[in-house]
């Protein structure tokens, strides 16, 4: 089996992440899952895990934790979606630093060549596929549950490859909500709840409890070598009513709560030439001086919150963390598509901003830290997402706006976004483009000197505008 081969196997399945039209209860099976892992002899037992559910931050807050992990001598395995360029984005297994490279990073010299490193190889991908597709047949055939999902699919793929590379440790971002979601047949020695907002309320709730209550639904009691374990849980900040949902679960499952910004707080945080400095208080002790490449002050407390989990992996799994195994896996965590510069002449920032909460975050790093600048917004939206909600955070940012959509059948049409973009902003001068090759032509053409260009509102149109860019070296649709 190819590789070409093997990704069309896999694109055979259902795959909710382009396909929205769905009901979350009954299309997501859990047992379906858990059945499949069984005749492979439950591959996700074979190691130790942290699993991040929430709305906004779940890939950075994990990126953070496996870096951090990694510096501090462990092979880690990181699951995170969706993809940027390439599917194998996916699954990484970031080997450890050797002691030359740890010192480099000491001294805060060191940035990683490949912004994915450790990513699953084409041949590694096709051969896992080939060897489990016989399987997959047989049992998506004669399952009660119905046949696996694409994410289903590619998640079994990714513990099968983790037990294989005999990692240490995995690191495992939810895809949808958490309760459901496939990556929840792990029973993690800890789990983190990042900060929780309205998203995809036709699948998960209209209100914020109910939302948490799918969130916080990866909270379990653990069980290690016959006897209790009680799992920790570290969580990012919350609106109180989340909060209380989070504290409940927590109660039921007998895990310890820890939050971001109290027992685990930030001070000081300062933005400079290509870094952001903050101090922490973390939960086994003080950390100062640390830096993060990522711009905002969301992510410092994303790393903060980082920080609190593989602490508290430290704790459970009785393993070996120094603070300058935080320090340089902070310093060295790549996370792209989030407030990434990927030009200079034009300036152009790359984020995703998919939800109000993450808009929000942009358009606050934006006043601070390009005051003044002349904005030029290539936005882009699924339609499942609360477009007018993004576009009112978006919106006083912006001095121009290009409307663009994904090669995605979840992206909402420019007429739907323009409606909603007009009602907060009825004056901006907005052009419309076909695609996002179109739009950044458009807005490399409207840019001068002064202007900014940020592309956002999509991680699926992010992914093809920071394709586009980088093959042309910031460059595109210029001469």
């Amino acid at each position: 089996m190819t590789y070409r081969e093997a990704i069309a196997y896999l694109n055979s399945f259902i795959n909710y992440e382009r396909n929205t039209s769905y009901s979350y209860k009954s299309a997501l099976k859990l047992e379906r899952v858990e059945g499949f892992l069984a005749l492979l002899g439950d591959p996700q037992e074979g190691f130790q895990s942290i699993h991040v559910a929430g709305t906004k931050g779940k890939g950075s807050v994990c990126a953070f934790c496996a870096y951090i992990l990694r510096s501090a001598g462990y092979k880690i395995g990181l699951y995170t979606s969706p993809h940027l360029s390439d599917i194998r984005e996916r699954i990484r297994v970031l080997r450890p630093q050797t002691s030359d490279r740890r010192l480099q990073s000491e001294a805060g010299s060191l940035r990683s060549k490949n912004e994915f490193e450790g990513m699953i190889s084409r041949r590694e991908f096709a051969s896992l596929v080939k060897r489990l597709r016989p399987r997959l047949d047989r049992y998506c055939r004669d399952c009660q549950y119905g046949p696996l999902s694409f994410f289903e699919v590619y998640t079994v793929l990714a513990l099968v490859y983790f037990k294989e590379k005999k990692i240490d440790f995995a690191v495992l971002e939810t895809g949808l909500g958490g309760r459901l979601d496939a990556t929840n047949v792990v029973n993690p020695a800890v789990c983190g709840i990042t900060p929780i907002s309205r998203d995809h309320t036709e699948l998960l709730g209209d209100s914020l409890a109910a939302i948490a209550g799918e969130k916080a639904g990866i909270i379990k009691s653990k069980k290690d070598n016959n006897r209790d374990q009680k799992v920790i849980v570290v969580t990012g900040p919350q609106k109180r009513e989340a909060l209380q949902v989070i504290k409940n679960r927590c109660g039921r499952e007998k895990a310890v709560l820890y939050s971001v910004g109290k027992k685990i707080r930030c001070r000081n945080i300062k933005a400079g030439a290509g870094y952001q400095r903050f101090d922490l208080k973390g939960l086994e002790g003080e950390y100062r001086g640390l830096r993060v490449r990522m711009s905002g002050e969301h992510q410092a407390l994303n790393a903060a919150m980082a920080v609190g989990l593989v602490e508290s992996l430290a704790r459970n799994c009785r393993i070996n963390l120094r603070p300058w195994d935080i320090k340089n896996g902070l310093v060295d965590t790549v996370w792209p598509g989030r407030f990434e510069i990927v030009s200079s002449d034009p300036l152009v920032v790359l984020d995703g901003a998919h939800n109000d909460a993450s808009a929000r975050s942009l358009r606050q790093t934006l006043d601070k830290e390009f005051k003044g600048k002349g904005i030029i917004f290539l936005l882009g939206i699924s339609r499942d997402k609360d477009i007018g909600e993004i576009c009112r955070q978006l919106s006083p940012a912006g001095k121009k706006f290009i409307l663009t959509r994904a090669d995605n059948p979840r992206a909402a049409s420019c007429g739907q976004i323009l409606r909603k973009l007009r009602a907060y902003k009825p004056q901006a001068p907005v052009m419309i483009s076909n695609n996002v090759r179109e739009g950044l032509r458009l807005a490399m053409s409207a840019a001068d000197k002064e202007s900014l260009i940020v592309v956002a509102g999509s991680l699926f149109v992010v992914g093809e505008a920071r394709g586009l860019l980088l093959k042309n070296k910031g460059k595109y649709g210029q001469g």
